[in-house]
């Protein structure tokens, strides 16, 4: 079994005149992912891999989770190709996963997130708000295999205010 936890990265500032990939985080990106992560970390089995886009907002955001959860540096990873948009772009990198890791978590962008969640999940979403975290798991033992999963927790922020 394979476990996919997408995870959009927290609200940005469009405050400054930066390049995207370097919008910091706004405060309530944080008041978000501590929302979150009291509910998450019920389901958080200890293990696995984080992985993010190297876009400062997604970055950070992974970073709050990295630390709130413990997770190992050795099992946090940027991956410059999750700075993408695109959802076939995305599932290629999920799928380029080793199979010795059973549980990958996504920290990445919209629209590729929404259209992943709707696509490998079996519950429909509207839309992956900043720092919404989607849980779905597979029956497969090959990352390459993933399709059709089992959506087992979609959390959203404004639901946790």
């Amino acid at each position: 079994m394979k476990r996919l936890i997408l995870v959009r990265h927290g609200k940005s500032s469009w405050d400054n005149n930066l390049p995207d990939n370097k919008r910091p985080l706004k405060k309530r990106a944080i008041k978000d992912a501590k929302a979150v992560l009291k509910s998450y970390k019920h389901f958080y089995s200890g293990t696995g891999m984080f992985w993010t886009s190297p876009a400062v907002r997604a970055h950070e955001t992974a970073k709050i989770f990295k630390k709130t959860l413990d997770v190992k540096d050795d099992n946090f990873n940027i991956i410059e190709d999750l700075y993408t948009f695109n959802q076939n772009e995305l599932l290629t990198e999920i799928q380029s996963c080793p199979d010795s890791i059973e549980e990958l978590t996504i920290f990445a962008h919209n629209p590729a997130l929404t259209v992943l969640v709707n696509h490998l999940g079996d519950k429909p979403l509207d839309n992956l708000p900043t720092t919404g975290l989607c849980l779905i798991e597979f029956e497969t033992n090959s990352w390459k295999e993933i399709e059709k999963g089992k959506t087992i927790l979609t959390l959203l922020p404004k639901n946790l205010r």
